[in-house]
């Protein structure tokens, strides 16, 4: 088999099958596959596309370029999330403990923030000597012993997605769907689920802004699993806003650890994280139903055996587990604070998630580039969300950084996301539609 070939054959818009996918596949993750072949059947695919057979073929020839992951020896479902991504997005910390807790299995793979959206791993690394780099052997012991283990991609796992993203990022390709969801469902066909719950975004702070195109990458993601065999729900939340109050590392994470202890959280934020631990305990057959599901996860924060499950996931990856009982002393804080005041009275009209993201950026929370360090104390606190009523002079907001300067800029920049109304704003409807 030729690579030259199997460029044509896309070019001419022919359909490969599995075999060539897999050629493909192997070929990006050893490196026997030049770089130019690659980005020149990447763009013929982009221009051309990848019928629904080719799609679920490539997610499955990308998960088989590396180890996959074998927990059927398991005696539990196995269901992971995926966040398409966005602003104050930290419901993967609370969601893990809550859905094991219940009883499934979550191996639970995540990644670092990267623009304006935050990373899981990022979060969980404020927890001072949390390791999110594990071998796999690690990770099945702790499955095996505690049910969850939180993770970043391992170099065995996939390692064609991460060549392939990478030229797709270089060669202007990133935005083709079946590109789109191969890379996405490949991780997860890895680790060799049972169900997945989508939690895919729309808005400004979203990967993709528009709703319709969010909804056909929803959908795309959810035909294309059910066409591996893994159960599949994707669930549309809306980014307009940030989501809960917290943006940065820390602040997210204390956010959630509250949520653990019962002392509640953000309205939106919980209803999105009841609603994503609903279907994952309702998938991993744990309840007859997703209401039931979503009664399931407030008992276990009540009865404290989320927050123990927290605790078992801290110990067994090595972080500081000092944390879940003082969060606020034992996570990182920014030295510089800053509170952010309303200039009039009125009604919070617009905090705009993308501009907010930048602001954590400019702040110190967030990376520009993958090479970036992020200051774990850095953020934003939100005392007010869109809709809320605001006297002049009320706080709205508190901004973190470790200099002055990158308060007075983050200040600048928070002051572009904000908009305050003399009438009446709606609050925003958070969750739009669920793909079943």
């Amino acid at each position: 088999m030729r690579m030259i070939e199997l460029i044509l054959k896309k070019r001419s818009s022919l359909e490969h099958n599995f075999k060539e996918l897999k050629f493909i596949a192997d070929g990006a993750a050893s490196g026997a596959i030049c770089d130019y072949q690659l980005s020149a059947w990447l763009m013929a695919v982009f221009l051309n596309g990848l019928s629904k057979n080719e799609t679920a073929g490539l997610t499955k020839a990308m998960a088989l370029s590396g180890d996959k992951m074998n927990l059927k020896s398991l005696k539990s479902a196995r269901i992971d999330k995926h966040s398409t991504g966005g602003v104050g997005d930290g419901i993967s910390l609370a969601l893990a403990p809550i859905v094991a807790s219940a009883g499934i299995i979550v191996p639970m793979m995540s990644g670092r923030g990267l623009g304006h959206t935050g990373g899981t791993l990022d979060k969980l690394e404020s927890i001072k000597g949390f390791k999110v780099r594990l071998p796999q052997a690690r990770i099945m012991s702790q499955l095996r012993k505690t049910g969850v283990s939180m993770f970043g991609q391992t170099e065995r796992l996939a390692p064609s997605d991460k060549k392939l993203y990478s030229l797709r990022d270089a060669t202007c390709t990133v935005e083709s769907l079946p590109l789109i969801v191969s890379s996405i469902l490949s991780k997860k066909y890895a680790e060799d689920l049972n169900g997945l719950v989508l939690d895919v975004k729309y808005g400004s702070g979203a990967f993709l802004k528009d709703f319709k195109n969010s909804r056909k990458l929803a959908v795309a993601l959810k035909s294309t699993a059910r066409r591996l065999g893994i159960e599949c729900v994707a669930i549309l939340t809306n980014m307009e806003e940030p989501l809960g109050n917290a943006i940065g590392n820390s602040i997210e994470m204390e956010q959630s650890i509250r949520v653990l202890k019962g002392e509640g959280g953000p309205k939106d934020f919980m209803e999105v994280l009841e609603i994503l631990s609903g279907w994952m305990i309702y998938l991993g057959k744990k309840a007859k139903s997703v209401d039931e599901g979503i009664n399931k996860a407030r008992e276990v924060i009540k009865s404290g055996k989320a927050l123990n499950k927290m605790r078992e996931i801290i110990k067994w990856q090595k972080g500081d587990l000092r944390v879940l009982d003082n969060p606020g002393k034992f996570l990182p804080k920014a030295k510089f604070s800053s509170v952010i005041k309303a200039a009039k009275s009125g009604y919070i009209k617009k905090l705009d998630a993308r501009t907010l993201g930048y602001t954590g950026i400019v702040l110190g929370a967030g990376r520009s580039r993958a090479e970036d360090a992020v200051d774990f104390g850095a953020g934003i606190i939100l005392r007010k969300k869109t809709g809320d009523k605001v006297r002049a002079g009320e706080i709205i907001a508190v901004l973190y950084a470790s200099s002055p300067s990158k308060i007075n800029e983050g200040r600048k920049m928070f002051m572009k996301a904000l908009e305050i109304s003399k009438s009446k704003v709606r609050k925003l409807k958070i969750i739009k539609e669920i793909i079943k």
